[in-house]
């Protein structure tokens, strides 16, 4: 249930990098803090400088939790809240085609998601334990795994927030800032401190950047949400090109290893891959240059419109050089030197299987179909591993899980317990590749549902396809509104929910992206998808059309060349794609 930009128009690039523009000229103040002075401009900025989203807490543990859902604020429970990483849920039973006629009011239950803040991934199994509680006892067993390394939960009560904060601070976890317009979870590469070819742990700088800043009033008013990425691992695993802000390791021929940092991207309506900087960070910088580009983005973003208010559309109009001097000489105070980028990926970023560690263990990477698990599952999880020598597992950007330290003699037996628990460490290329939103089931924005049909789409698939020998790994990425909480513009096959008119009868479903991508071992570049005009495929149609594009793909693709399904994609004509 992801929130994320509310524009609805499809701005959405046929290819390549940027789409995200400035605002136009106007007589207007844009809210630049720095530029127009902060004078709010809309409801969301008066009501944050009146009363900090961080300080609702104290409401919540002392007012609200006793006086049930009735007693809240509105401001604060529309508001603030999600601070604290609460959004009221969808109710049941309202259909997609009211979600943009009905007030919020009218389509929120009494119940809400919780996000549970989980930086760089990495978990513990007693902390997996004591979420795996929360959700049998107050979530219903709903446990979800985000593609921003967190976990979902839902059907919670606030009165149960005092005792879940509790309980997760207890053992070193909490949902500070887990949304609103604040930094939100760091991303990290899941095998930090333990690949075998990693050129740097990121774990001290997403410790100091989290240690320091999560929680600071002086960065909890952002003009929106801040998104932050660092990884050390050379499968750029941490899909740096959508971040606010993020740094991908690499080796300057004279100063060692450090970071080449990127600012301003974004997907949304309004898509856009982040720009390198061209500077080498050293590793101890990056917590300054983070907080140096967070500040600019305090002081400089756009506030008068929401939808308007990303990084992405600041670096559009100043540029990746200025962005960079405005970073050394107001923030910084010194100059960063000159850096390299980093090369091409040679392996995919998603950790699945089974893999040698710097240790001589393994760590296992497994896939949940599309993220979903439940409390049940995740305490059972928390058993497996511990049973197999571990205590240690991390959360990846693509709804995956890795268990780490597993002794060689114990791999195959974790595996199979593993794979009683759905999750598979071996899984068909359909089943790794594809990840869903919420959907229609919780999310307030969502216009169609999104993990049952791909659930069902998934295990069609894997029966259908087979027979066929895939090349590559084929991404399916399947989102229930057109916000992109699902990355659907760099995927294979993006699909945006949207109601659609097939056979004259107007349906859930989806319109088509094909062909984007991020950094991984099979494409030189990243880049957005393509649409095709009038291509939509109804909710229930995901795996007919899935498997209709597919096999053209290998009937089509020049083998010779190994063409990947995103290289055909952007080539073929627009007959071989419906």
């Amino acid at each position: 249930m992801t929130i994320s930009d509310t524009d609805t128009r499809d701005a959405t690039p046929h290819a390549g990098r940027a789409a995200a523009r400035p605002p136009r000229p106007s007589s207007k103040p844009n809210g630049q803090w720095k530029i127009d002075g902060t004078a709010p401009l809309n409801g969301n900025e008066e009501w944050k400088q009146q009363d900090g989203g961080l300080a609702v807490r104290e409401r919540i543990e002392t007012i609200y939790a006793k006086g049930g859902f009735d007693s809240i604020d509105p401001t604060d429970l529309h508001g603030r809240f999600r601070w604290w990483g609460l959004y009221t849920q969808r109710k049941p039973g309202i259909d997609g085609g009211r979600t943009a006629t009905l007030e919020p009011h009218e389509l929120e239950d009494r119940y809400f998601m919780l996000r549970v803040r989980i930086d760089g991934g990495q978990l513990t199994t007693d902390q997996l334990r004591v979420v795996a509680g929360i959700s049998q006892e107050f979530g219903r067993d709903t446990a979800d795994l985000t593609d921003r390394q967190n976990i979902q939960l839902h059907w919670v009560e606030v009165e149960a927030m005092p005792e879940i904060w509790r309980r997760l601070e207890s053992v070193g976890l909490g949902t500070t800032e887990a949304c609103g317009d604040v930094p939100r979870v760091v991303l990290g590469s899941p095998v930090a401190g333990i690949a075998a070819d990693e050129l740097i742990d990121p774990t001290p700088q997403i410790d100091e950047i989290t240690t320091r800043f999560i929680g600071d009033e002086s960065l909890a008013n952002l003009p929106r949400k801040f998104k932050s990425a660092i990884t050390g691992h050379p499968s750029q695993d941490v899909v740096h090109e959508i971040n606010d802000v993020a740094f991908v390791a690499v080796e300057h021929p004279e100063l060692g290893v450090g970071y080449d940092i990127w600012v301003g991207g974004g997907l949304s309506t309004t898509p856009r891959l982040a720009e390198r900087l061209g500077a080498f960070v050293a590793p101890d910088q990056v917590a300054d240059a983070w907080h140096g580009v967070a500040q600019i983005f305090r002081d400089y973003g756009y506030r008068r419109l929401r939808n308007k208010a990303r990084l992405k559309f600041l670096l559009a109009e100043w540029g990746a050089e200025k962005f960079r001097q405005v970073l050394q000489d107001e923030y910084l105070g010194y100059a960063l030197p000159d850096g390299p980028a980093a090369p091409k990926p040679l392996t995919q970023g998603d950790h699945v299987g089974v893999h040698r560690q710097k240790d001589g263990r393994f760590y296992v990477g497994v896939t949940p179909i599309v993220g979903r698990v439940s409390g049940p599952i995740l305490s059972k999880l928390a058993d497996l591993v511990e049973a197999h020598g571990s205590t240690r597992l991390r959360t990846t950007p693509h709804q995956k899980l890795v268990i780490l330290d597993i002794p060689e003699d114990r791999v195959e037996s974790l595996i199979a317990g593993l794979d009683e628990l759905g999750l598979s460490a071996r899984p068909s290329l359909i089943r790794r590749g594809t990840i869903a939103c919420t959907g229609i089931e919780f999310c307030k924005l969502a216009i169609v549902e999104t993990k049952a049909y791909a659930t069902a789409a998934v295990l069609d698939l894997e029966e259908r396809l087979a027979q066929f020998d895939l090349p590559h790994p084929i991404s399916l990425h399947v989102n229930g509104c057109p916000n992109s909480c699902a990355r659907i513009q760099t995927a294979d096959i993006g699909l945006k929910g949207q109601l659609v008119t097939i056979d004259g009868e107007q349906v859930p479903g989806y319109q088509v992206h094909l062909g984007g991508g991020l950094a991984n071992a099979d494409r030189e570049d990243p880049g957005l998808g393509r649409t095709v005009r009038g291509l939509k495929v109804a909710a229930d149609g995901i795996a007919d059309y899935t498997e209709r594009v597919v096999k053209r793909f290998l009937a089509e693709r020049d083998a010779a060349a190994d063409e990947t399904f995103a290289q055909w994609a952007h080539r073929a004509d627009e007959e071989a794609l419906q």
